[in-house]
């Protein structure tokens, strides 16, 4: 008896395996992922790998343009510091009369402009797209051989192009970097005032209060301390009455902004001056940073006389810094919106692409500028980055403008609110 019902078994196992068996159970099969396939709601039951990486997907997209301007960047940094004896050999070079530092700087620029190019011509492109129906959202989340194609043209092509034009693009990439740095400040500040109104709404003002404390006590004690060692390091004597300047304005305006922020008709807090004032402490840093070497007062400037790990370091910090500042100011188009509109439905696009690609471009601008100190006659070192007079003055007044924006979004509202009541 066992004997047979082992031969049963493998009788049974070994029909299934016959033509006819097989024919019949693979189009039973086929005909169940058919039904599967015309299912309306089959997109919606795809796996992960396909929602993101087989059909258009902004997320993921903006990441992908973030790594090209990173590429970019260091590509300009490679041109300026060991690009020399290529850049020598182009005819098209020779209005810099052989100087070497002249066609490090006007390898950035070149660099520059065919990056700004690449991301204007995104931004043409996709300006005004809504929907993800529309199919400038596959050209922004899609095509990339094409994109890749386009970005190598862009870098090669500037190398072609007579030096005097160089000369004029440095002076209009002044105005785009300085744009971009406007538009950074603004979102930065925003951010600032979204956090502090949503740790002082009625949801989260008990639940969050004594973390809100604990971080307002962190901003001002850090700001504190920061213009406490900007002093020490950089004002050791009275001869350095420039940094004095510098860090004593930079004290009076955390005093302004605090002082409008808790006045009884705007009533703001402590929180956003704390952290706006830890911010503009930061620029007044960078700025006195980016001083020439003086053998007294900037005895901790950077200068690239050499390729210490500790400059190495702070070159590719400063480098992910300007990636980082670019992309997510990047996808922030929000904070320029009067009226605050939300999505509608599933199809809108989750950003503003054409916004997105614009301070893409004017980024790249802003790249080539901290690569040749915003002078287009800098001498620049290797491994050094946003380092002379004119990188120290854009800082300092970037500072003083953040202080001037974030005062004016404290008292805009209530400006605004007593003229409405006054027609």
């Amino acid at each position: 008896m066992g004997t047979s019902a082992n031969e049963t078994e493998e009788t049974a196992a070994l029909g299934f395996w016959r033509p006819e068996t097989f024919s019949i159970v693979v189009t039973d099969e086929l005909r169940k992922i058919g039904m599967v396939m015309e299912d309306p709601g089959y997109r919606e039951k795809d796996s992960w790998f396909t929602r993101f990486f087989l059909r258009p997907n902004p997320s993921i997209a903006r990441y992908i343009y973030a790594f090209i301007f990173l590429i970019t960047s260091l590509l300009a940094w490679t041109i300026r510091d060991y690009g020399h004896a290529v850049l020598s050999e182009l005819r098209r070079l020779k209005g810099c009369h052989g100087a070497r530092y002249c066609l490090g700087t006007e390898g950035v620029l070149r660099i520059s402009f065919g990056c700004s190019m690449f991301f204007f011509v995104l931004f043409f492109t996709t300006v005004g797209t809504k929907k993800v129906k529309d199919a400038r959202n596959s050209w922004h989340s899609e095509w990339w051989l094409a994109k890749m194609l386009m970005w190598v043209s862009f870098m090669v092509v500037p190398f072609f192009i007579p030096s005097k034009f160089f000369m004029i693009y440095g002076k209009v990439a002044h105005v785009g970097a300085g744009a971009f740095l406007v538009i950074q400040l603004i979102s930065v500040i925003s951010f600032i005032n979204w956090l502090n109104d949503c740790c002082h709404s009625e949801k989260y003002a008990e639940r969050c209060h004594i973390q809100v404390m604990v971080i307002t006590m962190a901003a001002y004690v850090a700001s504190i301390v920061g213009c406490i060692m900007m002093y020490v390091w950089y004002a050791p004597e009275l001869s350095c009455w420039l940094n004095i300047l510098f860090i004593s304005l930079t004290l009076l305006l955390l005093q302004i902004m605090t002082l409008v922020s808790v006045h009884p008709k705007v009533r703001a807090g402590y929180l956003a001056p704390g952290l706006m004032g830890a911010y503009t402490v930061f620029l007044c840093w960078s700025g006195i940073r980016s001083e020439p070497q003086t053998e007294i007062c900037n005895q901790k400037a950077e200068v690239g006389n050499g390729s210490d790990w500790l400059t190495i370091v702070s070159f590719v910090i400063a480098i992910l810094v300007i990636v980082v500042a670019t992309f997510s100011t990047g996808i922030d188009s929000k904070c320029f919106q009067f009226k605050k509109i939300e999505r509608s439905s599933d199809d809108d696009v989750p950003y503003g692409y054409g916004f997105f690609h614009f301070v893409f471009a004017i980024g790249s601008m802003y790249f080539g500028m901290l690569f040749i100190g915003w002078d287009v006659h800098k001498t620049m070192q290797k491994w050094t980055i946003d380092v002379g007079w004119a990188s120290t003055w854009v800082r300092v007044v970037n500072e003083w403008l953040a202080a001037i924006i974030f005062v004016w979004m404290m008292l805009a509202p209530q400006v605004w609110k007593e003229r409405s009541e006054t027609t």
